[in-house]
């Protein structure tokens, strides 16, 4: 992933080249010389934020070692209701 820097007024002139180079990577927009924007691909959006990962693939956490859980049964106490 190649991340490439353009200045403000290039990407004024070449709004098209610099979509064209997000697809690569993502691309730092400068303004008077220092970084002010990224510009990112959709797909390069989406991993960074998570918005396309679902709740199972959250809940599996492949990356996680063996977890020991134990809980305890729960007790109810049965009590009267006054619905008068």
């Amino acid at each position: 992933m190649a991340t490439i820097t353009i200045s403000s007024r290039e990407f004024n002139q070449d709004t098209s080249g610099a979509k064209k180079a997000s697809r690569n990577g993502p691309v730092i927009i400068t303004d008077r010389g220092r970084p002010a924007h990224v510009l990112l691909s959709i797909e390069d959006y989406e991993k960074l934020s998570g918005l396309n990962t679902s709740i199972v693939d959250m809940l599996a956490m492949p990356e996680a070692p063996e977890i020991d859980f134990e809980t305890e049964r729960a007790t109810i106490i049965p009590r009267e209701i006054d619905l008068s």
